[in-house]
């Protein structure tokens, strides 16, 4: 997978999102890796219609060598646009500090969900209440390094 070049990549058009990704990349993650008490990343999904390289910061856990991100989307009804750029095209980019470098995303399965789940809200527990908020079940990536 090529690298994308940064005036190739669109970020997250929320506006406190773009503002915490700006910082993040501008700092090497020193201003934005901790956020709210929780560790963040920058994921880099190649979107599934247009191709684009679309930038997010998302908070993020570890199992073993994997990092761990949820679908959440606060609870709303849909998965979030990242989740479904990623199915469509697993082979992402991570910024997780100062450090760039390329994934494989997959959906966590049954019995890794059951596991990966505690995890996350130890993190952010408000993720319990998001998975209360929607019918759907939210989903949590595993991206391994390649």
């Amino acid at each position: 997978m090529a690298e994308p070049e940064q005036s190739e990549v669109v970020d997250n058009p929320v506006g406190w999102v773009a503002s915490h990704i700006s910082e993040y990349v501008a700092t090497g993650g020193k201003q934005g890796h901790l956020w709210n008490g929780a560790t963040t990343l920058l994921l880099m999904t190649r979107g599934r219609k247009t191709g684009v390289w679309r930038r997010t910061a998302l908070i993020y856990g570890q199992d073993g060598d994997d990092y761990l991100v949820v679908g959440s989307k606060g609870g709303a009804p849909a998965n979030p646009k990242w989740y479904s750029n990623l199915v469509g095209n697993p082979n992402v980019r991570l910024q997780v500090k100062d450090e760039e470098f390329e994934a494989v995303a997959r959906t966590a399965d049954d019995e890794e969900r059951a596991r990966f789940w505690p995890i996350m809200t130890k993190i952010w527990p408000d993720y319990d209440v998001y998975q209360k908020r929607t019918t759907r079940r939210i989903p949590v990536v595993a991206l391994r390094r390649v």
